[in-house]
């Protein structure tokens, strides 16, 4: 099975365990009147929203290259991503805004019974293994877009946990720990996002993604290859491309250095993982 149906099959597996958190976390919210628990029924959300925006993205991405995107569509998964950043964007605002009401106005009456708690820790439960599974999943995929989407539920992780502590702390009278943990799970929000901006803004800029001492010496280990230069390199880690220009004896005939040049394809495959590699040939 294509690697991209795996991805999809995780995804639409991910869909139904978020959809079913968000619906805990709003009949808790609505039952107790805590603001918080709301909010973390929308951050909550916006992890389903991802799954469908990923979902979507998915099936863009996974189309072959055409003469319009000759490089294929890889970059439309490194672009869900990136819009991931968006969405805890506004979960931050969102709860840095719901903070300092609270604090504003004052105290905030929250009534939440020991069985609701109860269902907020168990909510705390599927979203660390819906991390743990995402995150393991995309690793083994080699996609981004899980990887990224894991960083997103792990944030919601600690989310839940701020609501659950800020919860115990207003059972002993302190109001206003709800607005502090909300400030300081968005201050993990933040740390967050900016991890996938770090791993997602190379791919779209095309920063070099081998070094290019290492092209560059898997070239002229190939024999006949006298020197390698005027390299570039490209992608992310699951698809990346290179280009080398590679020297070759100037009395070589037209089929010897073609065979070279074959021969430095297949190594810089094979040794560094490369998509697809360019290899020009020049005379020296």
């Amino acid at each position: 099975m294509p690697a991209s149906a795996l991805v999809r099959r995780v995804f639409i597996g991910l869909l139904v365990a978020n959809l079913a958190v968000v619906g805990v976390k709003l009949w808790v919210g609505f039952a107790s009147g805590s603001l918080a628990i709301l909010g973390g029924a929308v951050d909550s959300c916006v992890d389903a929203l991802n799954n469908v925006l990923a979902l979507i993205v998915i099936r863009v991405a996974a189309k072959e290259p055409d003469e319009d995107h000759p490089y294929g569509h890889g970059k439309f998964e490194t672009l869900g991503a990136l819009a991931i950043v968006g969405f805890l964007s506004i979960s931050c605002f969102e709860l840095v805004r719901g903070a300092v009401n609270h604090l504003v106005s004052g105290t905030h009456r929250v009534n939440v019974s020991d069985w609701q708690l109860a269902l907020l820790v168990l909510t705390f439960g599927v979203n660390v293994l819906i991390t743990w599974y995402e995150h393991r999943r995309g690793t083994d995929l080699g996609s981004e877009l899980l990887v990224a989407d894991a960083a997103h539920t792990r944030a919601d992780v600690f989310v839940t946990v701020g609501v659950v502590v800020s919860v115990l702390l207003m059972r002993q009278g302190w109001w206003w720990a709800d607005s502090a943990v909300a400030i300081v799970v968005a201050l993990v929000i933040v740390f967050v996002a900016y991890g996938i901006l770090a791993r997602t803004v190379p791919v779209l800029v095309d920063e070099r993604a081998i070094p290019t001492r290492d092209i560059q010496d898997a070239a002229q280990a190939v024999p006949g290859v006298k020197s390698a230069y005027s390299i570039r390199s490209r992608g992310p880690s699951d698809l990346r491309y290179a280009e080398v220009t590679v020297c070759v004896d100037r009395h070589a005939d037209v089929e010897s250095a073609h065979a070279i040049a074959d021969q430095v394809e297949e190594r810089l495959k094979r040794d560094l993982q490369l998509h697809e590699v360019t290899v020009h040939v020049e005379p020296c």
